[in-house]
């Protein structure tokens, strides 16, 4: 299991892993098979999207914010109750198809780490697996 570390700089943020999770594979050694990867933390998440207009990601953001404000009627004694929310429905894990070695992504698709409670260091496990039945080809 590989493990990437990522230093947001904001307390909301989507921070591009693709690279990272493309060494990753790599490193690994898988050639045709599964990747996992997971966020190890509930208050951030991972999601899959168009990682060449920044205006995505902004508007992402704008729009949990919108629906999830940082203040509100919440509970959660440590403030950050807005930040578990978001966590929750951008979710913890993706899973990629690998083929010849590298991720199956559409044309304009990235990997993002999504920071909910930051600025902090925070860590994404991936974990590749090679499959035995390599025959069919997964790449769009």
């Amino acid at each position: 299991m590989e493990v990437i570390n990522v230093r947001t700089t904001a307390r909301t943020q989507m921070v591009d892993i693709t690279q990272e999770v493309r060494k990753a594979i790599e490193k690994s050694g898988v050639k045709d098979g599964l990747c996992f990867v997971f966020v190890p933390h509930t208050t951030a998440g991972v999601t899959i999207n168009e990682n060449t207009d920044e205006d995505v990601k902004a508007d992402i953001i704008k729009t949990l914010n919108d629906l999830i404000p940082e203040r509100g009627d919440y509970r959660h004694l440590e403030g950050n109750s807005d930040a578990h929310i978001k966590a929750s429905l951008m979710g913890s894990s993706v899973i990629l198809a690998v083929e010849d070695g590298r991720p199956v992504l559409g044309t304009w698709q990235g990997v993002f780490f999504c920071e909910f409670d930051g600025p902090r260091t925070r860590k994404v496990l991936v974990k590749c697996l090679e499959s035995k039945a390599s025959q069919n080809s997964w790449r769009t």
